[in-house]
């Protein structure tokens, strides 16, 4: 069956190997599929639900097709195919978008581009108190994926399905309270060390060493509220502004965001994270009032900055990787005391599915 006259032609990447596979496209109603341009077998069948795209012609010459949860890459050079294929697909219309004229992109990005001009009239340390947070939210997602994934590299993620739901269900369920718009969503790397941090868009990453140290959920549920707290205040896009200057928001909002991901290995971009005595003593006092606003237990941060203290009484914080730029751990155990009342955090049900996450 060679392809006929008019087909969309496209390179296939399957992410496993360096092989790359000229093929081309045949679309039905629920899928589109994929065969090779010599022999015409069968590459590839991506159902039309699970398909996205990675990046956008506003920023990279070619958008590549993707297939939720799988590696694989397609890439389709020739712009006007790229449309055809829009049009047989209607989901994935954005990959034949158009370049916006020049004209068209100041407009988009006009009130980000005066937020981050204003950046630089204010200050960097008092601008980005007030500013940062004006970058639209659709960056900031794509600059935490950018960050999230330089810092994940090949480590394993704890894929337990319940715990996972129990813990973003909970996270979302904090922030709605706060009254944050957008999506958390939270991702558990196997292994250490006691870590947790929230990334610009609602990314937050707990490592499974972490879960394990606490003891109940209540106490991970403190540790969530916490970072929630960042979440909501912003706190993230604001270190960012400070550590790296507008000129890097600057050229996020002009096409280069995928600088942030690249400006330097994990530890520097965790550095770059890290928030400062201020943004944590914010971000206790937010994630406590946050439960108690909820009705939930809101004594597990407290508790569980005791187990900090008890592990490494002399210097907790820096114990527990990028909270070392906290405050002293002690001043956080009163400062965060609450009563135990409330309802759970977690049912017992959804603290089990938690704790046997990771196995």
């Amino acid at each position: 069956m060679p392809a006929a006259p008019g087909t969309i032609h496209g390179r296939y990447y399957d992410g496993k190997s360096a092989c790359v596979r000229e093929v081309f496209v045949v679309t039905t109603p629920g899928e589109v599929i994929l065969r090779d341009l010599g022999d015409s077998s069968l590459v590839a069948r991506w159902p039309i639900v699970e398909l996205g795209i990675l990046g956008d012609s506003e920023h990279e010459a070619v958008p590549l097709l993707v297939r939720g949860g799988d590696e694989a890459r397609l890439a389709i050079e020739d712009a006007e195919q790229r449309r055809q294929l829009a049009t047989a697909v209607p989901e994935i219309a954005a990959i034949g978008a158009r370049k916006p004229e020049p004209a068209g992109r100041i407009l988009q990005w006009g009130g980000a581009l005066v937020a981050a001009i204003g950046l630089f009239w204010f200050g960097i340390q008092t601008g980005s108190d007030t500013l940062a947070p004006m970058v639209p939210y659709g960056l900031q997602a794509r600059l935490g994926e950018s960050v999230y994934r330089a810092i994940a590299g090949n480590r394993p993620q704890c894929d337990g399905q319940e715990g996972l739901a129990a813990i973003n269900q909970f996270a979302n369920r904090v922030a709605a309270e706060a009254g944050y718009d957008h999506p958390i969503s939270v991702r558990v790397l196997k292994g250490g060390p006691v870590n947790a941090f929230t990334l610009p868009g609602g990314t937050m990453i707990l490592y499974g060493d972490l879960i394990a140290l606490t003891k109940d959920g209540d106490e991970l549920g403190g540790v969530i509220a916490h970072e929630i707290g960042h979440a909501v205040l912003y706190h993230p896009i604001k270190g960012l502004a400070r550590q790296y200057g507008t000129q890097q928001i600057l050229k996020a909002l002009t096409g280069g965001y995928s600088d942030i991901g690249t400006l330097g290995s994990g530890g520097a971009l965790l550095a770059a994270l890290r928030n400062g005595r201020d943004f944590e003593r914010e971000a206790d006092e937010e994630g406590v009032s946050l439960l108690e606003k909820l009705g939930l237990h809101a004594d597990g941060m407290s508790r569980f900055f005791e187990e900090l203290l008890k592990a490494e009484p002399k210097d907790a914080a820096k114990a527990a990787g990028i909270w070392s730029d906290h405050p002293p751990t002690a001043e956080r155990v009163e400062a965060t005391k609450r009563p135990a009342t409330g309802a759970p955090d977690f049912t017992p049900a959804e603290w089990t599915a938690i704790k046997s996450m990771c196995r």
